[in-house]
């Protein structure tokens, strides 16, 4: 086994600077004299080993897992050595959890060729090697995760989360079609979820492994609006609140929530906690006092959002919702496009977090609530710009909340609630106008850390936005894949497919 001098042999700026025997601890003394560029550097270099380690660590699991299969029985690969299942084998050989260990499963085995290989590790035939059917079988939907997993584009994390957002293809309706017909629709429906993973692999780089499974989870209800329904309702189905004793006594309770209950829970926690959480400073004076005594306030988060969901039952039954809230109400606001011929799309998303829902759930909020009706071009660019006033206005922070989806900054998935517009040419330097387009959503800490590090946002009219760093440089500031998706920014536009009934 090699040891960790020679495994700190292939970090480069390491190389040389520890001796034979050096442990961790002698490394991390090496480093405490190095620079700053130089231990990011370190970081940098051994988050790319440890990624290619992890494709090799990845592929064994996959092999592990197909040489386990249930239908192997005793004689499988994991239950031979005298365990459960293949995740047990490699949570017990690596130390991982078994969540991770799961994963490392699952993303090892969709790295494998759909053909068997070997059986027990047998070394392959020579009458194996080259062949093939007369039919060539054409490469799965999930072929770009494959690749930009291999060429390091991806981690497992990001190709786990991408490859389970964007779930299985959907089962054409056979009825009406004919075989060549079905074996087409077939044919645009992987192209269309492969091209869907491409658009997240180039959004892997700039977004966590959390907002990108969202983001596939959306997509993938845009492309199949029917089955989106159906796993809405599946969902609902599968709602459940049940309180139970624990065994210290103490009364506990635990909630299974449908997507539209998920959402209003985190509204009213982001209503009430914002403060704490890193919300928008400008406010006005009554929320400044409110959010300065939350922020001083004694109790964790934990019992903060305990007393608040005592005090939203309270309101409920008391019908004196500003107790609880005060001026700041919770609410979820729905986003759902309408074509110029006025043809309304079947699936909505939220603002906050770009969670999808049913077309029905957003008709039912607008009898409800009411709408607000902002005309975007096919990127979201909002149409209706120019404001001479210092600060943007509310229907104008509706308009950057749709276009951007939460803080522009790369890798920050703060849901536009919680951000800051901000304008991109300065009110007083650039004599700046308060036009929409010139506006860019930042959570408080990027705008802070822009307008006190050094960094700056340009923009040549209507394309890209560019982050500026200190040094010079740059990086572009992507939209998020799930709006270009709703916007129909795609070309061609995805088509919608209709699940078998």
């Amino acid at each position: 086994m090699a040891t960790f001098t020679d495994v700190a042999a292939l970090i480069p700026t390491l190389c040389g600077q520890l001796v034979d025997g050096g442990d961790a601890d002698f490394a991390q003394a090496s480093m405490m004299l190095m620079t700053d560029a130089d231990v990011v550097k370190v970081l940098e270099e051994t988050a790319a080993v440890a990624q290619q380690v992890e494709q090799i660590q990845v592929a064994a699991a996959g092999v592990i897992d197909v040489r386990s299969k249930r239908e192997r029985g005793h004689s499988g690969l994991s239950a031979a050595r005298g365990h459960r299942s293949a995740a047990a084998l490699i949570q017990d050989v690596t130390g991982s959890t078994k969540a991770d260990a799961n994963r490392k499963a699952r993303v090892g085995e969709a790295l494998l060729d759909d053909e068997p290989g070997p059986v027990d590790g047998a070394a392959p035939q020579p009458e194996d090697v080259g062949a093939s059917d007369e039919r060539p079988t054409p490469s799965p939907w999930f072929q770009p995760l494959r690749d930009a997993l291999r060429d390091g584009r991806l981690t497992s994390s990001q190709f786990d989360a991408i490859r389970r957002g964007l779930g299985e293809l959907p089962e054409i309706d056979s009825d009406p079609l004919d075989a060549d017909a079905i074996a087409c629709a077939r044919e645009e429906a992987r192209a269309a979820w492969a091209e869907a993973a491409e658009q997240l692999v180039d959004e892997a780089a700039a977004r966590t492994v959390e907002e990108l499974w969202q983001q596939a989870r959306t997509i993938r209800d845009l492309l199949d609006p029917e089955g989106a329904e159906a796993r809405y309702l599946e969902r609902f189905e599968n709602r459940s609140f049940r309180t139970y004793r624990g065994q210290d006594g103490q009364k506990r309770a635990s909630m299974a929530l449908d997507d539209e209950g998920d959402l209003f829970i985190e509204t009213v926690m982001a209503a009430a906690l914002r403060p704490r959480r890193g919300g928008p400073r400008f406010v006005d004076a009554d929320e400044k006092e409110r959010a300065a005594a939350l922020t001083d306030d004694p109790r964790t988060n934990d019992q903060l959002a305990y007393d608040l969901i005592m005090d939203v039952i309270r309101a409920g039954a008391l019908a004196d919702a500003e107790n609880v809230f005060g001026t700041r109400q919770a609410g979820v606001r729905l986003v759902q496009t309408v074509d110029a011929d006025g043809k309304t799309a079947s699936v909505a998303h939220s603002e906050d977090y770009l969670v999808s829902v049913p077309g029905a759930v957003a008709e039912q909020r607008i009898c409800d609530s009411g709408s607000v009706t902002v005309t975007v071009d096919s990127c979201g660019n909002p149409l209706d710009v120019g404001r001479e006033q210092r600060l943007f206005t509310s229907k104008q922070r509706i308009a950057l909340a749709i276009r951007d989806g939460g803080c522009r900054w790369r890798g920050c998935d703060r849901p536009a609630s919680y951000c800051e517009a901000h304008h991109i040419d300065e009110w007083d330097r650039d004599k700046g106008r308060t036009d929409i387009d010139r506006g860019i959503l930042l959570c408080r800490y990027h705008h802070m850390t822009l307008h006190h590090g050094g960094w700056r946002i340009t923009r040549r009219e209507k394309e890209d936005f560019v982050l500026h760093h200190p040094s010079g440089e740059t990086f572009v500031m992507r939209p998020r894949a799930v709006l270009t998706y709703a916007w129909g920014g795609i070309d061609p536009p995805p088509k919608r497919f209709r699940p078998a009934a």
